[in-house]
């Protein structure tokens, strides 16, 4: 969207939300509502690669995390511009919530009975809530502005086709179909949404408001750390309580605190100040928050199910399976985090976080040889360093938001 008025009002008959200039557009209660659905989504997901832990699974788990993020973001975009307190938003986002449990449901058997489930799913959501924006925004809403939702339906509905023809097949050609549709998706905002007749978007038209994003964003990262914790404690709840699963135990959460540490600590709060005063809001949205951050959010899933293996299984020898998700998921996390704070806030590759990551590939020669308890223990220490590293050298950056904030 391009046009927004300056004082909190909006044109008759739009239930767009009422900007006011240097203002930060709050996360709403219905919003969160809507959030707890993908809690589950999450569990599904983390829960269906530790039982299909091998390159087939993953590939399959990957797919289905790419739609479960390109439905919850591409919501977040909408509900930027929609007024969550009116009635008939707050009506379309529960039938969102209702349609996304549905998908949630459906995720562990995806690729098997419940393909058209999720499929189904999926594509109402994708295609309904943009159509609802577009009856939404009121006939008096910009042309320019209708164009480009008119362009996104377009995108979707083209491979919403793909997504439902896909569920009626099996295998090979399920799958297909499928990374056909996403791939159509993905490119889209890349692409500009161009559709022949109506040209293509610009990065103004998708003027967003920059704090709001930002919180959205930040949100599902608590969700997905959040996913972790409800897993390291269950799995820790049904283990006998020997000295290794304590031990696997108190690696996990410190982990998770790393986690939470690299991204919350100043991360988070920077790339928020940056959006906010950005020139061209979308497209740091585009590229900063729409797909950068799904690295970060898979990085907290692939490395909760190594906290699970960990304390599962804590004297396994390590094998491709555990290495892959016990340093891979930990390695998303930081390439995640250091792109994101290297784009939205204009800065070369964070140092800790290339120093991280060179400790964790400096692991994948010994992984072999540990126990997965030990190899996860190292991984932890990795991300402990890398939070300690940038806490300690960005104490004058710290010292400067402080100081504008107070402002």
């Amino acid at each position: 969207m391009s046009q927004h008025p300056s004082t909190p009002t909006t044109p008759a008959g739009s239930l767009l939300r009422a900007r006011v200039a240097g203002g930060h557009g709050k996360v709403t209660n219905i919003e969160l509502f809507f959030d707890l659905v993908f809690v589950y989504a999450i569990t599904q997901l983390s829960h269906t690669l530790l039982h299909g832990l091998n390159l087939a699974g993953a590939i399959q788990v990957l797919l289905l995390f790419l739609a479960v993020w390109w439905v919850w973001v591409f919501t977040s975009w909408i509900t930027n511009w929609l007024d969550p307190e009116r009635l008939a938003v707050r009506v379309m986002l529960l039938a969102l919530t209702f349609a996304g449990l549905l998908l949630s449901t459906s995720l562990p058997q995806a690729f098997g009975e419940h393909g058209l489930l999720f499929a189904g799913a999926y594509v109402a959501m994708q295609v309904g809530r943009t159509l609802f924006m577009l009856w939404a925004m009121g006939r008096d809403a910009p042309a320019a502005n209708r164009r480009n939702i008119i362009r996104i339906a377009v995108w979707l509905s083209t491979a919403g086709v793909l997504w439902l023809l896909g569920g009626t097949q099996e295998g090979d050609a399920r799958f297909a179909l499928w990374a056909a549709a996403l791939a159509i998706e993905y490119l889209g905002p890349a692409a500009y949404f161009f559709v022949p007749g109506l040209g293509r978007s610009s990065t103004s038209e998708w003027d967003v408001e920059g704090g709001h994003m930002a919180e959205r964003c930040s949100l599902f990262v608590i969700i997905a750390l959040g996913e972790s914790v409800v897993v390291t404690g269950s799995t820790f709840a049904e283990s006998m309580r020997q000295a290794d699963s304590v031990f696997a135990f108190a690696s996990a959460f410190l982990g998770c605190v790393a986690m939470w540490w690299i991204y919350f600590d100043l991360g988070a709060e920077r790339g928020s100040h940056s959006i906010r005063h950005a020139t061209d809001p979308g497209r740091t949205a585009r590229l900063g928050y729409t797909y950068l951050h799904l690295l970060i959010v898979a990085g907290i899933v692939v490395s909760a199910v190594g906290d699970e293996l960990s304390l599962g299984h804590p004297h396994a020898r390590g094998d491709l399976a555990s290495m892959a998700v016990l340093v891979g998921g930990p390695a998303l996390y930081l390439l995640g985090n250091a792109l994101f704070k290297m784009t939205v806030n204009r800065i070369n590759f964070p140092l800790s976080h290339l120093v991280g990551l060179g400790l964790l590939v400096f692991l994948v020669a010994p992984a072999f040889l540990l126990p997965v308890l030990w190899l996860g223990a190292l991984t932890t220490g990795v991300l402990v360093v890398v939070a300690v590293w940038e806490t300690v050298s960005l104490r004058e950056v710290r010292r400067m938001l402080g100081e504008q904030a107070e402002l």
